[in-house]
């Protein structure tokens, strides 16, 4: 399903693959393979099948593989350019990981296909958060683990205005020293990031996956609020 935000999505990720993940960890401090290691940690030992979807480079596919948590991985996502730097990542390290290009709103499996599934930073770029997260739960089956990772806003309100600060400031900054499109990133998330959190609080993002029927829903506040991990089970 190709939509304007799925589109821009592709965009703004297509010429970063080389660099994703390193850059990732940079602006981050350092936080994001902390908070994706937390994602993984989620799921339980050794779960038999799992679908990494927004996988990107396969971070989280790989780690999942890498910690024992996942026997099978597939990793799944809308841009090719990332995927293919998955696979060249996943061969380095040495990981057994399957790939597939598709977007997250319309699956390519059956219900009740995989034991557990991990999403990264996915929500921003859909039209339809509910309706996502709906497909997202369609696939697990019951009892199955649905984590996601997204970015946060610090509650507290002296932490948010360094953040603000650090994403409309620095984080532009920082990416021009690196290329053009690090630097449209950089202006990119901030904004995208507030705005996203302004239509659908915390409160209304619980219900919402309650919703797609997964409950009871636990999350956590990672580094002050920049990040956030959510997770349940599929409900029968």
């Amino acid at each position: 399903m190709s939509t304007p935000r799925t589109r821009h999505a592709q965009r703004l990720f297509a010429g970063l693959p080389s660099t994703y993940d390193r850059m990732g960890a940079l602006l981050s401090f350092g936080q994001d393979p902390r908070w994706r290691r937390f994602l993984v940690s989620r799921l339980p030992l050794a779960t038999p099948s799992v679908l990494d979807v927004a996988a990107g480079t396969a971070a989280v596919a790989r780690q999942a593989h890498r910690s024992g948590r996942a026997q099978s991985v597939v990793a799944l996502d809308q841009s090719e350019p990332m995927l293919r730097e998955g696979v060249r990542r996943a061969r380095a390290d040495g990981v057994r990981v399957s790939f597939v290009l598709a977007g997250a709103e319309q699956l390519p499996f059956g219900s009740s296909t995989f034991d557990a599934l991990t999403v990264t930073y996915l929500l921003r770029y859909v039209e339809d958060p509910a309706s996502t997260l709906r497909e997202l739960a369609r696939v697990i089956r019951p009892g199955g683990v649905l984590a996601s990772l997204e970015f946060g806003v610090p509650p507290n309100p002296v932490w948010r205005t360094g953040w603000r600060a650090y994403t409309r400031v620095v984080m532009p900054l920082a990416g021009l020293l690196v290329s053009r499109d690090w630097y449209r990133v950089g202006r990119f998330l901030g904004p995208s990031i507030e705005g996203f959190w302004r239509r659908y609080p915390l409160r209304e993002q619980l219900q919402m996956w309650r919703d797609a029927g997964v409950d009871p829903v636990h999350w956590r506040r990672v580094s002050l609020g920049g990040g956030i991990v959510i997770w349940g089970a599929r409900t029968a």
